[in-house]
């Protein structure tokens, strides 16, 4: 039996199985111990018996044969808790599979073997809700995992699986990669299918992974996308993803690369944040041989209180009967967003939301006439402690969802690629304003316009090859 889990990535780790130097059932032996040893709580569910017989029959000529991965809770897979990592859904069972994971099963010869915590409901950039507790960074279970793919990344980062799924309504994916030291893509709306049963609105929802390398993401995008009829905003598939990763760079050289660590002022970055974006986005436009340019004249509204309300009638429609009797069962900031929406929310506050949307879009779309390519940081500072909630003073810098949502969300509304890619450490600063011996992952964004996914994820394969992260956190597994 191996000592650990595989503490490479996951295409290295398919590797190691199709070699024989270790084989799905090991691996899952491995990723089993680490779980039930650590201390992150990244993991609400387990399907041991259902995994180990998997990875006994795994195909390891398949994309993803044998592996383990972690699926995040609110995504369904069939027979498996439902729970929205909500008290209200404790007992619910997913009746279906999602879109995606299926793909990852069939397609991809994944072996599912549970389910990540996440934020209640995908609401929050918290790793805390009262169904699971408290979800710890992989590099400090002090510090949040970020949200609302908290497991996934903590798992991922902490070794305890290579790979998860992820979701992205306005910075899932990208801001708990990026406190965990993760590469966390957001692709342009539509490239991985949602579903079946597709909520529409907001139009800001994507899917995918949290992962160690670029070229996993690219492997999970060979294996999930491509048109689905029950995602009618799905987008047509795309071959050669890991096999073409890497060879569009010709095609920016000589184009515009933007650094907006503030992303024109819409979040309030730490300083030393915002100094690391700029190196490492300086050091990628020498090593791709792109121009760098100011970008001027352009705002980004604020997203808004009426843009939230309006994210909270999907919600308010599938609490049902349950609200407001069982609000108490809610975490306290799901709660006042519900009850906010019930009493405010109108025909006018969504009107200024679609007018909030197209402004976004506008300044968006303005930044890209002057930019091909935009860098910007994740995160507007390293992983806060884990029981900081939404808008919460930490050192010179806001955290909480308000300030994290300025930088990530703009793409979510717009729908354009995003990938964070970690860019190194800093130490955090202690409640008496002095910086800690323990240093957290940095995370940079790369945006791109609709559909340049590959060259988004060529200019992230160039920061890995050129200044390597480390694949997991240290001590890992934790």
């Amino acid at each position: 039996m191996a000592d650990t889990p595989w503490l490479g990535d996951t295409c290295s780790l398919v590797d190691a199985f199709r070699s024989g130097e270790r084989s799905p059932v090991e691996e899952l032996d491995a990723t089993l111990a680490a779980i039930e040893a650590s201390d992150r709580n990244a993991f609400s569910f387990l399907d041991p018996e259902g995994a180990r017989e998997r990875a006994a029959a795994a195909d390891v000529s398949a994309p993803f044969g044998g592996v383990p991965v972690g699926v995040k809770e609110l995504d369904n897979v069939e027979g498996w808790p439902c729970t929205e990592a909500s008290l209200l859904f404790a007992d619910r069972v997913a009746t279906y599979t999602g879109t995606m994971v299926s793909r990852l099963v069939e397609r991809g010869g994944a072996n599912l073997i549970g389910l990540t915590t996440a934020s209640e409901f995908g609401g929050l950039n918290i790793s805390t809700t009262k169904l699971n507790g408290v979800t710890g960074n992989a590099w400090d279970a002090t510090r949040t995992a970020g949200g609302s793919s908290s497991g996934s990344s903590a798992a991922v980062a902490a070794g305890q699986v290579t790979i998860a799924t992820a979701g992205d309504g306005g910075g899932s994916i990208r801001i708990p990669a990026a406190f965990n030291g993760l590469v966390g893509m957001k692709g342009t709306a539509g490239r991985i299918p949602r579903g079946p049963h597709t909520m529409i609105a907001p139009l800001t929802v994507v899917t995918g992974c949290v992962a160690r390398s670029v070229r996993d993401v690219a492997r999970w995008y060979d294996v999930t996308t491509g048109y689905d009829m029950r995602d009618p905003y799905s987008l047509p598939r795309i071959d050669g993803w890991e096999r073409d990763l890497g060879t569009h760079l010709d095609d920016l050289r000589g184009k515009r690369l933007a650094i907006l660590p503030d992303l024109c002022g819409s979040a309030i970055v730490r300083p030393a944040v915002a100094d690391r974006v700029r190196n490492a986005g300086e050091l990628l436009a020498k090593d791709v041989g792109m121009e760098l340019v100011d970008v001027s004249g352009v705002t980004i509204p604020g997203m808004g209180l009426e843009w939230a309300m309006g994210n909270l009638a999907g919600l308010a429609a599938e609490l049902g009967d349950l609200w407001p009797d069982r609000k108490d069962d809610l975490t306290t900031e799901i709660a006042f967003g519900v009850q906010m929406a019930k009493e405010l929310y109108n025909l006018d506050m969504a009107g200024a939301a679609e007018i909030k949307r197209m402004q976004c879009n506008e300044a968006l779309a303005a930044i890209f006439d002057q930019a091909d390519i935009v860098v910007c940081a994740t995160n507007p500072d390293v992983a806060f402690p884990s029981f900081v909630s939404v808008n919460t003073r930490v050192g010179d810098v806001t955290v909480g969802l308000e300030n994290n949502l300025a930088l990530t969300g703009p793409a979510n509304l717009v729908g354009i690629p995003s990938c964070s890619v970690p860019i190194g450490t800093l130490p955090y600063v202690d409640a008496d304003g002095s910086l800690s011996t323990t240093e957290l992952p940095v995370g940079m964004q790369i945006m791109g316009r609709h559909h340049a996914d590959q060259l988004v994820l060529d200019l992230a394969a160039v920061i890995e090859r050129e200044r390597p992260w480390p694949l997991v956190a240290p001590g890992a597994p934790a």
